[in-house]
């Protein structure tokens, strides 16, 4: 076993992109924490740190550490699929850094102006006050120009190298993923329009192209973790690509029951919304069952048990847990309560951050030249403790929401008295404490991901000598 460094710039691009996502993935989980325990205490940092600004920085750390995960596994599987160091490096490293910085400075100014007017000043510098979007207009546009030098990167190393199924599809996702990004950057005064656009970045950016990046991640992790057949990864890439791009754009469409669109979108996005994770669990059955056919190994288990998670964590958090509420005839009642909130945690957790996981413990596995890397003790308990935690609260969240859907929406016609009476009832505020005692046990899981990350390389340099 030797331990080695990384052949290519860009895997050493790649490790600082997930040294940053881990960290935001870390402040994530601290705000969420905040945030879940205002809504048991809301006297707590009360007129300090207010809980929609706990709640605003928790949701965007979400999103944009697992952006940095994805370009940085992205970064780190393009030299092994096209077989030369990819082009631009200079320029993806500056992007990084732009980047970085004006992450920094966006989240604090969100925690430092918490209040304020909304002028047209406060859009381009402050916040432009759309819920998942609510980046300044400068932040936008600088976001914008990193992910240009992202895709030229990419673009132009898979034109110059070898070309496979995995880099093209790759290629294919990010216009989708730059363009439909657009969609978010202008306003109407319309209030249907705005929240139609709004929509396609929502949901469109994250539940068709993000869908897509991750399938691509997945099908290079099964080849070098399982040594999967690329024919056969390769072939339900294409029927992930086909599916998401169909069903993730008319999946769209059970977002439509509040703007004012045709009746017909309600039933047509209900049930294509449920056909997005389909092809991943597909994939991996398919390889589980090739790699026992011809008697194959693991060389990575602690990422082959994060795929194992994701692709179950997607079927259930994206399709099930979505699927249970996003019908017009339950909707009506869900909508906007816990029930959102629930299948939230548990889709983002199941489709993505497993697959970034497993990623990091991938790069981290070839970047020390470790030939088979065993689960430990910690490992096993990190995904363990993340998976029930996120897992407990989905269940909690869910009760929570029926209660609303049945006593405030239901019995009292979504009326005042009966919000306060749903918000006042045993089950729901049963389910907010458990909300918040499995949010610890997510954090103490992520602890224990990290120290095992921190220490593999010097486990791997022991058992070397």
């Amino acid at each position: 076993m030797s331990i080695a460094t990384p052949k290519y710039l860009s895997q050493s691009l790649a490790m600082k992109y997930f040294f940053v996502a881990v960290v935001l993935f870390g402040a994530q989980l601290v705000m969420g924490l905040i945030a879940a325990y205002q809504f048991v205490n809301p006297e707590f940092l009360f007129n300090v740190f207010n809980f929609s600004t706990a709640r605003m920085v928790h949701i965007n750390a979400l999103v944009v550490w697992m952006l940095y995960a994805m370009i940085g596994s992205a970064y780190w599987m393009l030299p092994e699929e096209t077989g030369i160091e990819t082009v631009g490096i200079k320029l993806g490293t500056l992007g990084f850094y732009i980047l970085t910085l004006a992450v920094t400075i966006v989240v604090g100014v969100y925690i430092l102006v918490q209040v304020g007017p909304g002028t047209e000043a406060s859009i381009w510098l402050i916040n432009e006050g759309r819920e998942y979007l609510e980046a300044p207009r400068w932040a936008d546009i600088g976001i914008t120009v990193v992910v240009l030098i992202f895709v030229y990167n990419v673009f132009a190393t898979v034109m110059k190298g070898k070309r496979t199924g995995i880099t093209t599809v790759l290629m294919a996702d990010l216009i989708a993923l730059a363009g439909l990004y657009l969609a978010g950057m202008f306003y109407t005064s319309n209030i249907t329009m705005d929240q139609f656009w709004w929509w396609w970045v929502i949901h469109l950016w994250v539940e068709a192209t993000w869908e897509v990046f991750v399938g691509v991640l997945i099908a290079y992790g099964l080849i070098k973790v399982m040594h999967a057949n690329r024919q056969i990864v390769e072939m339900w890439l294409w029927i992930e690509v086909t599916m998401l791009f169909g069903s993730g754009i008319l999946g769209m469409g059970h977002h439509y029951f509040w703007i004012g669109t045709p009746e017909y979108w309600w039933e047509i996005g209900a049930l294509f919304s449920a056909l997005e994770p389909v092809p991943l669990v597909g994939m991996l059955v398919h390889v589980i069952y090739d790699m026992g056919k011809h008697n194959g190994k693991v060389n990575n288990g602690p990422a082959f048990s994060w795929f194992i998670v994701n692709a179950f964590g997607n079927f259930l958090g994206a399709g099930v847990w979505g699927f249970m509420h996003t019908l017009p005839q339950i909707n009506i009642y869900t909508h906007g309560s816990q029930f959102t909130a629930g299948h939230g945690h548990l889709a983002f957790y199941g489709a993505y951050a497993t697959i970034l996981i497993g990623m990091m413990y991938v790069a981290i596995q070839r970047r020390n030249g470790i030939e088979e890397m065993r689960s430990t003790a910690t490992s096993k308990w990190a995904v363990s403790l993340i998976t029930i935690g996120v897992l407990g609260m989905t269940v909690a969240l869910t009760l929570s929401g029926y209660v609303q859907a049945f006593v405030e929406r239901a019995e009292y016609g979504a009326t005042w008295d009966g919000y306060f009476i749903a918000q006042g009832a045993t089950w729901f505020t049963q389910g907010i404490d458990w909300r918040l005692a499995m949010g610890v046990v997510t954090f103490l899981g992520f602890l224990l991901l990290v120290k095992d990350l921190l220490t593999i390389a010097k486990r791997s340099k022991a058992l070397a000598n």
